[in-house]
């Protein structure tokens, strides 16, 4: 029988999603917890790879559990958040069709990448806090070029292992926003002093988010014009775009499946 396993977790904790050999992943927590309650190996495929530190909400991941092993969908639920680390919250455990699958039928995902420009204690374990002015206008301008299909290449960590390159970016844009503990708190807050990227897709390569947003930092620097994104693409060479951003700001938030 297989399940839809819906999560959140904090990346701080993990060297990324996916099992590596001698590192704590959140793939590997998963499966190890699935494995000592249900008395057999259970592999868990999750809706795509997220980077050592990267946090993702509302992620999907999907298990096959042989038919033989009677649960209980909630009750699974509920033993798997007390195995599992504080860092990774079960929020619910669903029978699923069993042609369903985690990764393949997704049809889009949302990442989302914040910055802060004061000092906010509250701020620093997930936000990337900029010590410069950054022209938001500029870089709504250079991730016009984001969209539609391309080859990534320029965005892509080298030596990864992706038969293609090409995604299809239909949504990537800044804004600015006001932080919880500031409308809650009263915590001092100033206009524009808090931005997130926001970058929707239908696939994405290693490292590509985190790339991409370190360029558009660039353009919002005045380092560089709109139109050098364009460029980038064009060229497909990764040591011609900015540098890689912290993985800690950087949220999976989502994705849709047909």
């Amino acid at each position: 029988m297989r399940y839809i396993i819906t999560l959140s977790y904090d990346g701080g904790a993990f060297s990324g999603w996916q099992i590596q050999n001698n590192a704590r992943t959140v793939q590997g927590e998963l499966e190890n917890a699935l494995s000592t309650l249900l008395g057999t190996a259970i592999p868990v495929t999750g809706a795509g790879r997220t980077d050592t530190e990267v946090n993702a909400v509302n992620y999907i991941a999907h298990i096959d559990i042989p038919d033989e092993v009677s649960i209980d969908a909630a009750h699974l639920c509920y033993k798997l958040n007390a195995m599992t680390p504080k860092e990774i919250a079960i929020h619910e455990i669903s029978i699923s069709d069993g042609e369903f699958h985690a990764r393949f039928d997704a049809i889009s995902r949302e990442y989302r990448y914040f910055i802060h420009f004061c000092k906010d204690p509250f701020c620093e374990k997930y936000s990337y806090r900029m010590r410069y002015p950054l022209d938001i206008m500029k870089m709504n301008d250079a991730a016009a070029h984001l969209l539609g299909e391309h080859d990534f290449s320029c965005f892509e960590k080298v030596g990864g292992n992706n038969t293609t390159s090409i995604c299809t970016v239909t949504e990537a844009s800044w804004e600015t926003y006001r932080p919880q503990h500031s409308q809650m708190l009263g915590y001092p807050y100033s206009e524009g002093s808090y931005i997130v990227f926001r970058i929707k897709a239908n696939r994405f390569l290693r490292n590509m988010v985190r790339a991409v947003v370190g360029s558009l930092i660039e353009v919002g620097r005045g380092k560089k014009d709109p139109s050098w994104i364009k460029q980038l693409i064009e060229n497909g060479n990764r040591s011609e775009a900015g540098s890689s951003v912290p993985g800690k700001a950087l949220f999976f938030t989502g994705a849709q499946y047909k």
